[in-house]
């Protein structure tokens, strides 16, 4: 409903991916309540980066890279255009390591508040990996979420955090990673 979405947003997960999150996070919740003890939860955007496993059903930047370097057609779903918020893993463990350090409940974004749509990240990734690679779409899967990019003020207040790489830095580390590991 509101974008950048923040943690007082309702939750209301539309697949048992999203169910299962949720539902540790009220566990976590739970227990801190019940016998005190500390807690918090991390609602990661779309996290990538170097030794991300490019076979599985996610990880797109992982699967567009090793598929562009590997001269392998990639595959965009729909028309491209829904949106995520990619942060970099190194700020991500910089967050995990934070959080260690506040007590009680907490739930913290851990993302840019930036939104990349599909099309920018497959054109970005092809120049940085040097393929001319044509956009072949497929149909959009169902339940595709169209637009995901999180406000991570709550973070930066609390833990003093906020991400330091930016995209196109982090994208390029990262087929760094892959050219070196493809060779």
């Amino acid at each position: 409903k509101e974008y950048p979405v923040g943690e007082n947003h309702d939750t209301n997960p539309e697949s048992p991916y999203g169910v299962g999150k949720l539902a540790v996070e009220k566990y976590m919740q739970i227990y801190s309540n019940q016998y005190g003890i500390d807690a918090t939860a991390l609602r990661y955007a779309n996290v990538y980066g170097p030794k991300q496993n490019p076979f599985g059903e996610a990880g797109v930047i992982a699967i567009f890279t090793e598929r562009l370097l590997a001269k392998k057609q990639v595959f965009i779903n729909g028309d491209g255009l829904q949106t995520r918020d990619y942060t970099y893993v190194v700020d991500v463990v910089k967050a995990n390591v934070a959080a260690l350090t506040i007590s009680g409940f907490n739930v913290l974004n851990i993302g840019t508040a930036i939104e990349t749509d599909v099309l920018t990240l497959f054109d970005t990734l092809c120049r940085l990996t040097g393929t001319n690679t044509k956009r072949i779409h497929k149909p959009e899967p169902p339940g595709e979420q169209r637009r995901s990019v999180i406000d991570p003020a709550k973070a930066e207040d609390i833990i003093d955090w906020k991400p330091t790489v930016k995209l196109e830095e982090g994208l390029l580390l990262t087929v760094d990673y892959f050219k070196k590991k493809m060779n």
